[in-house]
């Protein structure tokens, strides 16, 4: 049940619209995904699709099964349809530093990564080590090859990587208003002042994010609350405190605002009591985006632009570059060894490879130093070497064309639920002993090795489950 300060706060801010509003609470929750084009073969097999979303050439809605095929490889990413406007907005290029500063569970780092078809650096943050490690699982899944994947919080990162990046987004940390529908549980967390505490939070991280910036690049804020103490009033305490940022406009699909005759509720009721702010508010009204649940098929959310102007107000910091030890004598043979074996092609820099231990990831172009960071993923995980021998990642399965391997084995439906489940593939196909990049539906599922007219299984233990039939 909602609580009743919400209720009143809501009736106020919307007038006619609130009945509307408060029956949306009761609809049922929409589903949605996104198809990931940076797989091979980006088609759904197991998915339904229950039609386009209005933004974004990759949205579908539809529900998605967590062990379907689909899931499973990478093609497809459960997001819920309002969120999925908010990678639109950011929208990066190719050969571009972008920073996702607060990315768990992923949803938006993935979308992101689309946009950058695996060029340039994308780093995606989470303070929460727990859910940083799902983040970390989501963007392998996905076969991303230049994402960084690190667990700091905002204020460590900036003291490392000032005037970095050409675009940051902050998917902010919020009193979750818009995501009462859909999580009926964080109605428990809200109290009157809960906005208010949030918006203090929010203030604190954007003082770290504006650090990392560069002169000309894009900040993107958003929020999944209706609040405008955390939304509007965000954005004009962020360009009064920093005059260098200015409002861009955003397209906003039909719906997506209220009457731009409502800005005076935000000033009269959350600027302590005063209207100093009110040609700001329009401004942040008419070029930013709301989105409510009563007008589009999705939960709540509010999205910002702003771009930092070009000038020497700032002075840029130069980060210093990866500081990388090569690889050794009998690892580069060994790690040839395999090239040889298993592939035809495969994009690689020597100077880019970097051990943890004794597992092997290939950075992405343009890392910084990373020395005394928290680093759950440094690009792709390219495997691990054992002993004399280098055994291929589940990573680099994902991330991988089946044209660039020497042996690919397409799975059948049978075989498919063989493997999820761990078990031994039995072949009489005419295979060469050695790695095989096990696929399904062209996109690759994970590896094997042949030996004997058998296939032995390297679908990681912990990803393992029964297909039902």
């Amino acid at each position: 049940m909602l609580p009743e300060d919400f209720k009143n706060k809501y009736n106020r801010i919307l007038g006619d619209e609130y009945e509307d509003f408060l029956l949306s609470f009761d609809e049922p929750v929409q589903k949605a995904y996104r198809v990931n084009p940076l797989k091979p073969h980006p088609v759904i097999s197991d998915t339904e699709d229950h039609g386009n979303l209005p933004y974004g050439k990759w949205g579908h809605f539809g529900a998605v099964n967590g062990h379907s095929v689909d899931h499973v490889t990478g093609v497809v990413y459960s997001q819920e349809p309002s969120a999925q406007f908010v990678g639109e907005v950011v929208r990066p290029n190719p050969c571009e530093r972008v920073l996702d500063l607060a990315a768990a569970p992923g949803g938006k780092s993935t979308h992101l990564a689309a946009f950058m078809g695996q060029k340039g650096l994308l780093w995606s943050n989470e303070i929460f080590l727990n859910r940083a490690k799902i983040l970390s699982e989501n963007i392998e899944r996905m076969g991303i090859k230049n994402a960084i994947v690190s667990s700091h919080t905002p204020v460590d990162l900036s003291s490392k990587l000032p005037s970095f990046f050409d675009k940051i987004l902050l998917d902010a940390p919020c009193s979750g208003e818009g995501m009462f529908r859909k999580d009926p549980g964080a109605i428990a967390y809200w109290h009157e002042h809960y906005p208010a505490e949030n918006a203090t939070r929010q203030r604190e991280i954007l003082t770290e994010a504006v650090k990392m910036l560069r002169p000309g690049g894009q900040i993107v804020y958003s929020t999944c609350t209706f609040a405008p103490e955390e939304d509007e009033q965000i954005i004009n305490w962020l360009m009064a405190a920093y005059p260098e940022f200015s409002l861009v406009s955003i397209e906003k699909p039909d719906g997506a605002n209220l009457s731009d005759a409502r800005h005076e509720w935000i000033d009269e009721a959350f600027v302590n009591g005063t209207t100093e702010h009110s040609a700001t508010t329009k401004d942040v009204m008419k070029k930013a985006a709301r989105l409510w649940p009563h007008k589009l098929e999705g939960e709540g959310h509010f999205v910002a632009k702003l771009v930092k102007a070009n000038g020497d107000y700032d002075d840029v910091s130069v980060v210093k570059p990866l500081k990388n030890k090569p690889l050794d004598k009998q690892q580069r043979e060994i790690l040839s060894n395999f090239f040889e074996e298993a592939l035809i092609t495969f994009d690689q820099k020597a100077n880019e490879y970097v051990l943890f231990g004794d597992h092997l990831y290939m950075a992405p172009i343009g890392t910084p130093d990373i020395s005394s960071m928290k680093i759950l993923r440094l690009g792709l995980e390219l495997g691990l070497f054992k002993k004399k021998r280098f055994e291929p990642a589940h990573a680099l399965a994902l991330a991988l064309n089946p044209v660039e391997v020497k042996q690919s084995y397409e799975m059948n439906p049978e075989e498919w639920a063989q493997f999820v489940h761990g078990d031994v593939i039995q072949t009489r196909l005419d295979l060469d002993k050695g790695w095989v990049l096990m696929t399904v539906n062209g996109n690759g599922a994970g590896w094997g090795r042949y030996v004997n007219g058998q296939i032995k299984n390297f679908f990681p233990k912990g990803l393992r489950f029964v297909v039902k039939k």
